[in-house]
């Protein structure tokens, strides 16, 4: 009875292991961005990949707990952002509308990273780690193409004018207003970042499925 019991806790504490390592190591890739955009966002290095591979490796209910303590580890890593939504000043939000912002932005546009894990069972390591980056960050990108949208359209006259300019942003001006101008500033500003983060971790996760070790699954 009392080996069985050992046997059991073995992977449990393993589990809890490779987990912090991983949320650990996201964290500081998270902290590294070779391209940070002034409103917010940037391109990191595959940050998300290990939040991806625990939710492959341990499925998405695990993947989804996993996802939710990364993700309130990113609201307190951007702390000065998060706190300006709430205090005097330009970036200040009516209070339920600063909360909503942190919701979406942090908590369920990280949170989704638990979707990483959506190919477990349904294809070989590398496309499903593959795919399940491609789909889990893409349902990033769209919860920020809403929170962008809906809270910080009114950046989108001054984007196309001042920083796009020219031709293209002139061009945008003219066809488009309000929330359909507030969309298209969320969609491309959000992109320039989101993208390449996207092709980059769906390559990493091709890359790591070729891990046995990595991308097992328990």
């Amino acid at each position: 009875m009392q080996n069985q019991t050992i046997k059991k806790a073995k992977p449990n504490t393993e589990r809890l292991v490779v987990s912090a390592v991983f949320i650990a190591l996201a964290s500081v890739l998270s902290i590294f961005q070779p391209l940070a955009l002034p409103q917010g966002g940037g391109i990191t290095i595959m940050s998300m990949l290990p939040i991806i591979l625990l939710s492959y490796r341990y499925g998405m209910l695990w993947g989804l707990f996993s996802s939710f303590i990364y993700s309130v580890i990113q609201m307190f890593l951007g702390f000065n952002t998060v706190s300006a939504f709430f205090m005097p000043g330009d970036d200040q939000q009516i209070w339920w509308r600063a909360i909503l912002i942190v919701l979406l932005d942090y908590i369920i546009a990280y949170t989704a990273m638990c979707l990483g894990g959506l190919f477990r069972n349904k294809a070989n390591p590398t496309v499903a780690l593959c795919l399940g980056a491609v789909v889990a960050l893409s349902v990033r990108y769209i919860v920020h193409i809403i929170s962008g949208a809906v809270f910080f359209g009114a950046w989108a006259e001054w984007w196309f004018t001042d920083i796009m300019g020219g031709e293209f942003g002139a061009g945008v001006l003219s066809q488009y207003s309000g929330f359909s101008l507030a969309l298209i500033y969320s969609v491309f500003y959000n992109g320039l970042y989101m993208i390449p983060e996207i092709i980059l971790t769906a390559i990493g996760g091709f890359v790591v499925g070729k891990i046995p070790y990595l991308a097992k699954k328990n």
